[in-house]
């Protein structure tokens, strides 16, 4: 397995935050760059655990900024401060887990 950082690449006036918003630099133990953004997507919360409408298709995973090459850039990591034995896994990184609302009842 390899280290990689997902660092944010968009300013935060970029308006594709409002999509997803922006949860800092996380490193992952992953297979591939692609795989690190799967990683990091699979952290956060998807649609069915908190009742809300997804963004695409069943799932909102798609929809996660971390999957989005604008607003985060993957760099391997080869500092040796994390080791490459171990499952895929987040390493580090303070992150809301649940960045998909719920909805909110609405009164008719």
């Amino acid at each position: 397995m390899h280290i990689y950082r997902l660092i944010p690449a968009a300013g935060p006036e970029d308006p594709n935050w409002s999509l997803s918003p922006c949860q800092g630099e996380v490193v992952v133990r992953a297979k591939s760059s692609g795989d690190a953004r799967i990683v990091a997507t699979e952290a956060e919360a998807d649609f069915p655990e908190n009742r809300a409408k997804p963004a695409e298709g069943v799932s909102t995973a798609n929809a996660s900024a971390f999957r989005n090459e604008k607003l985060y850039t993957v760099i391997e990591d080869i500092s040796g401060r994390y080791s490459g034995d171990g499952p895929r896994a987040i390493l580090s990184g303070s992150f809301d887990h649940k960045v998909i609302l719920p909805l909110v009842a609405r009164d008719p």
